[in-house]
């Protein structure tokens, strides 16, 4: 053995190790995720997508089952026995006698035909195995349009919980100035008052905010089957006024794509087809069918004075036979299969047309939200200039004791549900746009 081969038989395996790496692996506890890893890995890792795959994997063997129905089919049987018996003697003695025997067979058998039952068996397996594979693609789109809705949220509440830091902050300072001019003699106790319990409220808005934040990562965790004590952080990406106004396609165009990529469609047509296939399986029980059998058989037993290997040549036998069996009367069972499967064929047919109908509701939806999330986020953003415009001359003035309290909380209070209304409306116009681009087989990105 030369020391070049040993170098070979060393590297090679090591760099099949290197090259053998998961799919996709968790991320370290901690880390950051963003939002195409986490689709990424709720597509590998949700357990409703691992359900999908195993309901794929039984119709695999059902398909190689319904394949090897069509073989012939071959057994074998042993049987060994041992029986007693008393027979009178000629001098009129008893004796007992002890016969050991065995019996050995070798049985086949195989369908010829009955009707192309067996046939369209199998085509019906395969179409209802490729129906399956678009099963676990719907599976994988339902979680990935889950985790996206479920990770825009949390941006969404990332968002509104800077905003209500910011008012606390801000309506801290004014309690201080407040209290300052209260002391002075600028204001009355009752507008201290007013002041200090907005910001008492300023305060719980943003506890419940990072509350709901909270718990938007944590229904995102929840979706990505993470454990329980696994740090789940989220990257935030900066999302621009090019993301929100985004161009956005036509329902009709996004919905004739979506009829031609969806895996739901797919399923729902490739189910049509195989309702139909059992139609010709039902029809096959009102035909005849032909069968072909052989065997072969032999045995031995003790009573014999032949010796063994003689007994087995002396009683061996071959049998063949062809069977053909006709259905003249059975009590319905054939006209029942056949109108069963006709009427399973009419409702695989409406539920392909729930499905597509489904499909143009939630794209026709998606469309409208997104058209008008833009709007408002443009009103919005025309909004929020104002109210800030108008906040910050409401408090100057404030200051220099011109406004009263109740129209500096006033003004406030619409800076803030402007600066809300204009995150919502923001980040809806993203998910709205994302996910029409989803429909139209586009890869969802931020």
């Amino acid at each position: 053995m030369n020391a070049t081969f040993l170098k070979t038989l060393i590297l090679v395996p090591a760099a099949a190790m290197l090259f053998q790496t998961p799919a996709f692996c968790q991320k370290a506890s901690g880390e950051k995720w963003t939002l195409g890893e986490c689709i990424d890995y709720a597509r590998e890792k949700n357990l409703d997508v691992q359900s999908a795959r195993i309901q794929l994997e039984t119709s695999e063997v059902n398909v190689k089952q319904a394949s090897a129905a069509r073989m012939p089919s071959l057994g074998a049987s042993i049987s060994q026995g041992l029986s007693h018996s008393r027979q009178d003697g000629m001098s009129g003695d008893t004796k007992n006698n002890l016969v050991y025997t065995g019996n050995y067979q070798l049985s086949a058998g195989m369908t010829l035909w009955n009707g192309g039952k067996l046939n369209n068996t199998l085509k019906q397996q395969k179409i209802s195995n490729q129906a399956q594979a678009f099963d676990v693609d719907r599976a994988q789109n339902s979680i990935e349009i889950a985790v996206t809705q479920a990770y825009l949220q949390i941006l969404y509440n990332a968002e509104a919980v800077k905003i209500n830091r910011a008012t606390a902050e801000t309506s801290f300072s004014q309690m201080e100035r407040a209290r300052e001019m209260y002391r002075a003699g600028s204001i009355s106790l009752s507008d201290y008052a007013q002041i200090e319990s907005q910001h008492s409220s300023d305060k719980y808005n943003l506890v419940s905010a990072q509350s709901t934040l909270d718990r938007s990562v944590l229904e995102l965790k929840q979706l990505l089957e993470l454990e329980a004590g696994y740090d789940f952080q989220v990257e935030f990406p900066q999302i621009g006024d090019d993301q929100v106004y985004a161009v956005i396609p036509s329902s009709t165009d996004v919905y004739n794509t979506a009829l031609s990529v969806m895996p739901e469609v797919k399923s729902s047509r490739l189910s049509v087809e195989a309702a139909k296939m059992g139609e010709n399986i039902a029809k096959a029980q009102a035909l005849p069918s032909v069968s072909l059998s052989a065997g072969l058989g032999t045995g031995h037993a003790t009573s014999s004075s032949d010796a063994f290997s003689r007994q087995l040549d002396n009683r061996f036998s071959q049998n063949v036979g062809l069977s053909i069996s006709i259905p003249i009367f059975n009590n319905r069972q054939a006209r029942s299969a056949s109108e069963k499967a006709r009427l399973e064929t009419l409702s695989a047919d409406i539920s392909l047309q729930n499905t597509q109908k489904n499909l143009l509701s939630t794209i026709e939806s998606l469309y409208q939200d997104a058209v008008s999330a833009q709007s408002r986020y443009a009103a919005a953003l025309d909004k929020l200039k104002s109210a800030e415009t108008s906040y910050s001359l409401v408090s100057a003035q404030f200051d220099a004791g011109m406004k009263n309290t109740v129209e500096l909380l006033q003004e406030k209070n619409n800076y803030l549900s402007a600066q809300l209304q204009t995150a919502q409306s923001k980040y809806q116009a993203v998910l709205s746009a994302k996910l029409l681009d989803f429909y139209r087989d586009k890869p969802i990105e931020l």
